[in-house]
């Protein structure tokens, strides 16, 4: 184990063996799980290599050649709007000497190797191999892209790096009974932005899922109104959800209530105010509110430092409003403000969670999607440190 903690590995499984599904009892995650760069590999494999891991909305990667490039847990991966309309993910490497071929977002015809010039269309085919004709046996199409499974559902994308695909409905379970009034494959992603913090990936999306922090973090801007929210729901699947009702429109601050967008067709009685919040294990969270969305997605990049992309979402009717951009600057501001109220906080909490001294907490009452999510996450970290142990 590294420095930042002590904690041996027969104790850290007996921590994450205690975590049951029953909130009013059950330890938190271990802080090793949180501050050992150790850990990160076995994490990696049994959390992220093992099922779906959530892009965010399909709407982003709108035309043909529209992509991104991701570093998914330690994997390259380019994700990419074909020719046909299809959404797809490609192992971000060469299929002749393994160099990156895309970073960042853009637009493209064709994925071209910066190295030597070899070149793939949209489809993953091998189109272009420059100087190539000495070759004995050399079949182009036998080096096309590495290609992950992607899926698209409810507006939103995801892709598997696992060995063994599980079905993306499984997953996701009954997730349209929470979320169809939302109509999320109807939001158009306005802004995404992307940076990184230095804490880690699983603080960054629990505080987005708890309302215990609002007196304390945002006592001047958004925690007025936020009344208790109701009881998590009793979902099936790799999510955790939890309607409450709001005094306002959730997604302004107080004085740009004047700026508040059309409810969102589809939203009837105390839908019409309040907002959803979910999170799809093991990265993907969002609010959905009566008028807009805003979602987070945070990948690890070691123990105490994360990517996240933010989206903010609309629904369609909305962006024919003549004063839509003037509008949503206050929901902007808004978002902005919230994430700035976060950040010294997890920075902080992540200063303790460090210390060898660090031991589990205990899940209060407005913290149960938090909770759910340890008790989704403990058997799949000890299945992972018994496969390491096993084949160390």
């Amino acid at each position: 184990m590294s420095v930042k903690q002590s904690t041996t590995s027969r104790d850290l499984a007996l921590q994450l063996a205690e975590i049951s599904g029953d909130a009013d009892v059950s330890p938190g995650i271990p802080p090793a799980c949180y501050a050992d760069d150790g850990l990160v590999p076995v994490e990696r494999g049994a959390i992220f290599r093992d099922g779906w891991i959530g892009l965010g909305l399909a709407d982003r990667w709108r035309a043909a050649g529209d992509y991104s490039a991701f570093d998914l847990a330690g994997v390259p991966v380019i994700v990419v709007r074909d020719r046909a309309g299809e959404l797809r993910a490609y192992a971000n490497s060469c299929r002749h000497r393994g160099s990156a071929l895309l970073a960042g977002n853009g637009n493209c015809k064709r994925i071209k190797c910066p190295f030597h010039w070899w070149t793939y269309d949209l489809d993953g085919r091998l189109k272009i191999y420059p100087r190539m004709e000495n070759a004995r046996n050399f079949d182009p199409a036998d080096y096309g892209l590495v290609e992950f499974p992607l899926a698209c559902r409810h507006g939103l994308a995801f892709v598997s790096l696992a060995p063994q695909t599980p079905s993306i409905d499984d997953w996701l379970g009954d997730f349209d009974r929470w979320h169809a009034p939302w109509r999320l494959d109807d939001l158009v992603a306005t802004r995404v932005r992307e940076f990184t913090v230095d804490c880690n990936w699983k603080t960054f999306l629990e505080v987005f899922n708890e309302y215990y922090h609002l007196p304390a973090v945002h006592p001047d801007s958004i925690s007025w109104m936020y009344p208790e929210p109701d009881p998590i729901d009793d979902s099936s699947g790799a999510f955790a959800t939890q309607f409450g009702e709001t005094t306002a429109a959730s997604a302004l601050l107080e004085d740009s209530q004047a700026a508040a967008l059309p409810v969102a067709a589809g939203l009837d009685g105390r839908l019409r105010l309040g907002t959803r919040y979910t999170w799809i294990f093991p990265n993907l969270t969002f609010a959905a509110s009566q008028d807009s969305l805003w979602m987070y997605s945070a990948l690890p990049l070691a123990a105490d430092r994360c990517s996240v992309t933010q989206t903010v979402a609309f629904p369609a009717a909305s962006l024919e409003l003549d004063d839509f951009d003037v509008r949503t600057e206050h929901y902007y501001q808004r978002i902005d403000a919230a994430l700035a109220e976060d950040l010294p906080f997890l920075l902080e909490q992540q200063r303790g969670l460090d210390s060898p001294f660090a031991q589990p907490g205990r899940f209060g009452r407005l913290e149960p999607s938090v909770a759910r999510f340890a008790a989704w996450y403990a058997p799949r970290l000890l299945a992972g440190l018994d496969t390491a142990a096993r084949q160390a």
